[in-house]
């Protein structure tokens, strides 16, 4: 796991479409699928580069190139919350919660939330 890469945040969005899916795509389905509209060849472009990068895999079938995901969503969430957590609070879960609390981008609730999910944890 420690040689996933960090994906630009274009490139993310077509992998978060792959592993939602919980199946194989087609580049024409992760074109409906994209909250942008890009061309047709920066799809492709993308998806190739993904593929070079280990991210993907492509078979042909028919007409069609078919892709399937190579690195687990849970894998690529796991390294970059890590890398987050690390980079923006050196490491501190605690400065992260009170920053978004203080912020008031997590209510009360969500705390409580949060709360019961450590203790369920222990």
């Amino acid at each position: 796991m420690n040689d996933i890469k960090r994906l630009p945040d274009s490139e993310l969005e077509i992998m978060m479409i792959v592993w939602d899916a919980k199946e194989k795509v087609t580049s024409d389905f992760i074109m409906e699928k994209l909250s942008k509209s890009w061309a047709r060849t920066t799809v492709l472009n993308f998806l190739a580069r993904l593929c070079d990068r280990g991210f993907l895999s492509c078979t042909k079938k028919g007409r069609h190139n078919i892709y399937s995901a190579q690195v687990k969503k849970e894998d690529y969430l796991k390294r970059e919350s890590r890398s987050f957590l690390q980079k923006l609070y050196h490491g501190s879960l605690t400065g992260l919660v009170a920053s978004l609390y203080d912020g008031k981008i997590v209510s009360k609730e969500e705390l409580e939330e949060l709360k019961r999910f450590i203790e369920e944890a222990e």
